[in-house]
């Protein structure tokens, strides 16, 4: 696994520990499809849940929810799209959210969790 596979992995781990302190339950992790990649998929209550987690370490000139570009933000609303085609799922309730993580002053991390963060479109 390389390096940069392996930070994404932990802070899925600290965005997924976060989430299901909160009540959501996770039900999968690093979705693959045609339209990119889902971080973590969640059910918050009756709402089926896609999650975009960012990380910026120290010193980062841009928290980690602005470094989501339009590009970014169009490969998540698709794979999301795809995931909800296979399973059958397009009358449910959905979201898409970021976990916005960055080192924290009090904590080991100051975690954001942004509802609704990118428009469905």
């Amino acid at each position: 696994m390389d390096g940069n596979k392996a930070v994404g992995n932990h802070y899925e781990g600290v965005a997924a520990r976060y989430l299901t302190g909160r009540g959501v339950r996770i039900i999968a992790r690093n979705v693959h499809s045609r339209g990119g990649e889902i971080d973590l998929i969640g059910q918050d209550g009756e709402t089926l849940v896609f999650f975009e987690v960012r990380y910026r370490g120290p010193g980062s000139l841009a928290d980690p929810a602005s470094s989501i570009t339009p590009q970014k933000q169009r490969r998540v609303r698709q794979a999301a799209a795809f995931y909800l085609h296979r399973h059958g799922r397009w009358d449910c309730l959905s979201r898409i959210d970021v976990i916005a993580i960055s080192p924290g002053t009090v904590k080991r991390y100051r975690v954001e969790w942004i509802k609704n963060a990118i428009d469905a479109g």
